[in-house]
């Protein structure tokens, strides 16, 4: 199953259930480990001009949301499985066509229910 490169993944951490100080924290770490997984080619916060309705900022940045560009999807999902497993997050697939596909998991067994989803919907155009 090929993957394709330059899908942009955006990784929301709001439904931790975490205060702003700690979600923040939470997203300070996991950033530079983004950007060590295989195929993730850059990683960053999200700017506060690019932010979904009624979120939170801080420095112009949004609150709990990483966006990613990546070439190795299964990698990228294994490693938000071994790190939030048990937490739920909600998490954006933007194919290089525009289309657009968010999942979201709370367990080992929906992240992967989660990357197979993503991989349908990135490998069959006519989904959407």
């Amino acid at each position: 199953m090929a993957t394709k490169s330059n899908v942009e993944v955006t990784i929301s951490l709001v439904d931790l259930g975490l205060d702003d100080e700690d979600l923040q924290e939470q997203v300070e770490i996991l950033l530079p480990q983004l950007k060590e997984v295989d195929g993730v080619e850059d990683a960053n916060l999200v700017p506060v001009e690019n932010a979904p309705k009624g979120t939170k900022s801080i420095s112009g940045f949004v609150w709990g949301l990483i966006k990613a560009k990546a070439a190795n999807i299964p990698a990228l999902f294994k490693f938000l499985s071994d790190r939030f497993g048990n937490k739920p997050i909600k998490i954006g697939v933007k194919a290089p066509d525009g289309r657009e596909l968010t999942v979201e998991a709370s367990s080992r067994e929906e992240f992967e229910f989660a990357l197979q989803k993503a991989q349908d919907f990135l490998n069959n155009k006519s989904n959407g």
